[in-house]
């Protein structure tokens, strides 16, 4: 291995005890191949194989904790028993690659697909014209809570070794936290603090289950999304709010789902620096913070690492496109790292049926395609 990336390769000790033997992570990556009821099909076991070999921490897919959540076609579930042993089985599958494995919790609020949803309501904080979401009651709310606490639990028995919960990206938790989608005059809208009552009880939660079930080595982080859109979308000055907020409770780390690692900040803080920066100059120490956001490339993943603005790089779309990128880094073959999918070599990715067919649609959220880009990646 060249030596310039041994800083990549330094252990990190978690404020729980536990080391996570390097600062590479896999992104939770929606793979869209779940059977219908949630439970582990052949798909995703071939894709999460031998996928991510090295890595010091493995986040899954989200994964859902109550039924009129469900966002995605091919969607994990997390919210009986019978869910036990698929989630036991990515837990076994992770293991083979000696990662650290999480579970991120989910619920899509009025991202939700009603066709997924059996004829349940979508539910989102405030009635939502555009998706036809109704609002939440009090007593839905309190149930919510409890169906993280709960996915904690199964996650606790399936033997992950914590889990993330997602207050990221347009989702139910974010849709709380932002004044966009939260126009709720009870106690669980209105300013930042009252906002902040969902995610905050979420977390309260998750923490009572892991004291009553699990040992102090659980570890439970947080993903969120800084900024969002509209008038009223979240700023930085919202998210430093959920920041102070977070590092006063026992979270073993925070995670930054950001598309750009370098992209600055909008509004509502120094818009001359990046949102990492900020981010990381917020927390101050407090936790480690996973950042994220279009690093392909070893170059380009230690010099997102080295900005100082990150404790651990978290990566997606470079671990769909290279099931074995750590070895390619460590047997000195960085430059064989593909950066772009090649659309004729399809069994060499190894990526489900339904994630492919996306992907060959050139969306944006996906990997870039090789006849799309100028960038060059190896022929393999």
């Amino acid at each position: 291995m060249n030596p310039k990336f041994a800083p990549l390769f330094e252990p990190y000790a978690l404020n729980n005890g536990v080391i996570i033997k390097n600062r590479f992570t896999v992104a939770p990556m929606t793979h869209f191949a779940s059977h219908e009821d949630g439970s582990i099909s052949d798909e995703e076991r071939n894709f999460l194989t031998n996928r991510f070999d090295g890595f010091g921490l493995f986040i899954a897919a989200a994964t859902l904790v109550s039924p009129e959540g469900k966002a995605f076609v091919g969607q994990p579930e997390a919210i009986g028993e019978k869910d036990l042993p698929s989630l036991r089985e990515v837990v076994r599958i992770a293991k083979k690659q000696s990662a650290t494995a999480i579970l991120q919790i989910h619920h899509g609020g009025h991202l939700s697909i009603p066709e997924l949803l059996n004829g349940r309501d979508r539910v989102a904080p405030s009635a939502d014209e555009q998706s036809g979401a109704r609002a939440l009651t009090g007593q839905e709310i309190h149930d919510l809570i409890a169906a993280f606490a709960n996915a904690a639990h199964l996650a606790i028995q399936a033997g992950f070794d914590g889990v993330e919960i997602h207050g990221a990206n347009n989702y139910l938790i974010q849709q709380f936290v932002s004044g966009e989608s939260n126009r709720r005059t009870d106690e669980w809208g209105g300013t930042i603090e009252q906002r902040l009552r969902f995610p905050l009880a979420i977390v309260d939660a998750v923490m009572e289950v892991k004291q009553k079930y699990a040992s102090e080595k659980f570890i439970v982080g947080y993903r969120f999304s800084p900024e969002e859109p509209g008038a009223h979308g979240l700023t930085m000055k919202d998210t430093f709010a959920l920041i102070d907020a977070l590092v006063q409770k026992p979270l073993q780390y925070l995670h930054v789902s950001l598309w750009d690692f370098y992209k600055n900040a909008r509004r509502g803080a120094d818009t001359s620096l990046t949102r990492m920066q900020l981010l990381h100059q917020r927390i101050n120490g407090k936790l480690p913070l996973i950042g994220v956001g279009n690093l392909f490339t070893a170059d380009q993943i230690l010099e997102a690492y080295m900005t100082g603005w990150a404790e651990f790089i978290a990566l997606g779309k470079t671990v769909m496109m290279n099931p074995d990128l750590i070895s390619l880094i460590t047997s000195g073959q960085e430059d064989r790292i593909v950066t772009a999918i090649n659309p004729h070599k399809e069994d060499r990715y190894r990526i489900p049926d339904n994630l492919w067919n996306q992907n060959m649609q050139r969306l944006s959220y996906l990997p870039p395609v090789k006849d799309d880009t100028n960038w060059q990646s190896p022929d393999i």
